[in-house]
């Protein structure tokens, strides 16, 4: 028998959510949304679940992940109860259960854990070259540049690149996991043939790579169609940007972090510009959004959005800072600005990707994933 949680209203409340309880399953969210079909009446059927306070239930389902946010649900909604919300706090809900260690239920619910974790491990980093940085060299390279790996050698912080990266990955995977125990295991009446998961895995790096399913994202609207597209190339260029600047920085440091100064066509620099472009653009376009709330998606922002954006931002112009100054050969901004950089950017990684805003990347692409085996399963099942 499925167990009510009669305060789940007001503990959904807490990741994002509005008052949804004013809904009267009219059923237009549904009727309007391009991506709901017979087997996901997505919104829909999440508003009625989470009225109903059917927990074990929610937390099986893939709906919030395969809406996309266009915001139309909420915009034709005759009670304002904001179904994209809805959606978009169930995802934070969902990411909250998927996690293990407990975290990430309290990094979202919690201002004092998310700025005191923040605050904490940059805290950690700055201990960390307090107490083993090399010399503060002001005697420049031959091309007039500064040495920064004498103040810090790539290999000792590639140590704790990898370091860093075994952890994001043993949380984020060990999460995966935990979402498929919850969404299949707990399954039983399907029976999915092994195969199936190699057969379809390969969907999970096309959408990962091309977020394909927001092109199923279909409107009437002229004006909101012009939105959905600039929204999805800015948000493709901004990830992309993101995944490019991490390999350069966990796999490819000795390469990336040099003293050399190439020309600007080398790939080392041209690689860096695209991934520099790319965050300061999306960063900018989620910025102006969320300040104006010109879109649906921007008019509710969640504090841990903010903290998103902002540890971005820091992320991007300290990294174009210690750029500049490395290159135009001035030693004591640089190594100051390098650590100050790498103060923000160990938080921003170890706190979003396994935990909160990035983990979407890897949750909604396995989302398709598994929604893609147990409809091939109930196929094969007919």
């Amino acid at each position: 028998m499925a167990q009510i949680n009669p305060d789940f209203a007001k503990e959904l409340k807490e990741y994002g959510a509005l008052d949804f309880n004013a809904c009267y399953n009219c059923g237009n969210c549904t009727a309007v949304c391009s991506l709901s079909d017979k087997d996901n009446s997505f919104p829909r059927k999440m508003i009625r679940l989470s009225v109903l306070g059917l927990e074990d239930e929610l937390q099986t389902s893939l709906d919030p992940w395969l809406c996309y946010y266009c915001g139309e649900c909420s915009e034709t909604c005759p009670q304002n109860t904001d179904p994209g919300e809805l959606m978009m706090s169930l995802r934070r809900y969902l990411t909250s259960k998927y996690d293990w260690t407990g975290l990430a239920g309290k990094l979202y619910t919690s201002k004092v854990w998310e700025f005191g974790s923040i605050i904490f491990l940059a805290a950690v980093i700055l201990v960390l070259f307090i107490f083993f940085h090399g010399p503060m060299t002001t005697e420049l390279t031959a091309e007039g540049g500064v040495k920064l790996n004498t103040f810090a050698p790539w290999k000792q912080v590639e140590i704790g690149d990898w370091i860093m990266a075994g952890l994001l990955s043993f949380f984020l995977l060990s999460n995966i996991f935990n979402m498929y125990l919850k969404i299949i295991g707990r399954r039983k009446e399907i029976k999915i043939p092994l195969k199936l998961y190699f057969k379809e895995f390969w969907k999970v790096i096309l959408h990962f790579a091309t977020q394909l399913q927001f092109s199923k994202c279909n409107t009437q609207i002229s004006n909101k169609k012009f939105e959905l597209s600039t929204y999805w190339i800015i948000h493709l260029f901004l990830m992309t940007s993101y995944v490019i600047m991490f390999i350069l920085i966990v796999v490819f440091l000795g390469w990336f972090q040099t003293d050399n100064i190439y020309a600007w066509w080398h790939p080392q620099r041209l690689l860096g510009y695209y991934a520099t472009i790319g965050l300061t653009v999306g960063v900018i376009y989620f910025f102006i959004s969320r300040l104006k709330k010109s879109q649906e998606k921007t008019k509710h922002t969640h504090v841990t959005d903010w903290t998103f954006l902002v540890l971005l931002f820091l992320s991007t112009i300290t990294g174009i800072l210690v750029h500049i100054f490395r290159i135009y050969g001035m030693p004591y901004p640089t190594y100051y600005m390098y650590v100050f950089h790498l103060m923000v950017l160990f938080p921003m990684l170890m706190i979003e990707v396994p935990f909160s805003k990035w983990s979407h990347l890897a949750y909604r692409p396995f989302a398709i994933y598994f929604n893609n085996v147990i409809s091939a399963a109930k196929k094969i099942k007919k």
